[in-house]
């Protein structure tokens, strides 16, 4: 018998997230049948509203498909596995470390500002509120690999900047007020380093970047960071799955 959900994501993601190692687990091939809603809500001890919004987010990831009358069914999608797929959510220290390296973070700069239009958008910001801006560079060894900037809604760290170590886990900090990220939404391209990054940092041989930016929410759906990550193009490659 399944446990029951307990952990600190939301409901509905721990939910698709249970139902995605089931097919794992279960080795269901593409185009076997998934269980039925009530075998479901019997198995993993939730509601139906519930399951039916987790089955939802396994839809639109392509990792199922419906046919009407007939019921739900798991799709090519689920057999195909990719090597450090922009698609997981994790902190940019914890994926540099996946690719073999041991980065140490430089602080540029801290500021408390008011935000752009774009960056209050994608706070959900109002127009009195501020933000706290944190520019870093990550290195290997000398070597700069990333040049990041993070926009945190000003509200959720009530202390004083100076009183805070920017240089460590931006997520650990989060946590310490109870808004650790815990899932995202993110693009990628590819770019150069804006030209007054490279002239005021020293950065002319840093060459060509993705540019990954990324919305991250809380347990509760909140946006509580926006990241602006350069990551060296030499250094890191993605994998994208197309559906």
């Amino acid at each position: 018998m399944e446990e029951p959900l307990r952990d600190t994501r939301t409901l509905v993601v721990q939910l698709r997230d249970r139902i995605a190692d089931l097919i794992r687990d279960e080795d269901l091939q593409p185009g076997a049948k998934l269980p039925t809603e009530a075998q479901l809500t019997t198995r993993f001890k939730i509601s139906r509203p519930a399951l039916r919004e987790a089955l939802k987010l396994l839809e639109q990831d392509g990792v199922i498909y419906v046919e009407h009358g007939k019921g739900r069914f798991v799709s090519a999608m689920s057999a195909v596995h990719v090597d450090r797929p922009i698609t997981v959510f994790e902190s940019v220290t914890d994926m540099a470390r996946q690719y073999g390296y041991s980065p140490r973070n430089k602080v540029l700069s801290i500021s408390e500002e008011a935000p752009t239009a774009e960056i209050a958008s994608h706070l959900r910001l109002q127009e009195a509120d501020r933000v706290i801006r944190i520019e870093r560079l990550r290195l290997e060894g000398d070597t700069p690999i990333m040049y990041c900037i993070d926009y945190v809604p000003r509200s959720l760290i009530p202390a004083r900047l100076y009183d805070i170590d920017w240089s460590g886990s931006l997520l650990g900090i989060l946590e310490l007020y109870r808004q650790r990220p815990r899932m995202s939404a993110a693009s990628v391209t590819a770019v150069m380093l804006p030209d007054e990054v490279i002239e005021r940092n020293d950065l002319r041989d840093f060459g060509p970047a993705l540019l990954i930016t990324e919305t991250c929410f809380n347990a509760d759906g909140k946006p509580v960071v926006y990241a602006v990550d350069y990551h060296r193009g030499s250094h890191f490659t993605f994998s994208l799955v197309r559906k």
